[in-house]
């Protein structure tokens, strides 16, 4: 009995399904597609990793967050330095601090 998925998934998993003795039945996302599907696909990772804290979880976190640089043309010094302009005017997280009220 197959699995239905209707995810965004690597470019290797179907040649890996099919070396599994498995048959993979996938299609080619649109444009407006993609775009959905990588958004759920981060919030996958996101949550795959709050329920782990898993470094591999990390990586594919990074991974996503590549594609949707290249689909959207970020560039990537760009949100280096968007990055650190807010650490100098904000800070980071490294106090731990909870805002309770304000």
């Amino acid at each position: 009995m197959s699995k239905k998925y209707n995810k965004l998934i690597r470019d290797k998993i179907p040649e890996i399904i099919i070396t599994n003795n498995g048959q993979p039945v996938t299609h080619i996302a649109s444009d407006d597609e993609y775009k959905i599907k990588l958004k759920a696909k981060l919030l996958e990772e996101a949550n795959e990793f709050i329920e782990s804290e898993d470094i591999t979880e990390i990586a594919d976190i990074y991974e996503v967050i590549d594609a949707i640089c290249k689909l959207y043309g970020f560039n990537k010094e760009e949100i280096a330095k968007i990055k650190q302009d807010k650490f100098n005017k904000r800070g980071g997280f490294d106090k731990k601090i909870i805002l309770d009220e304000s």
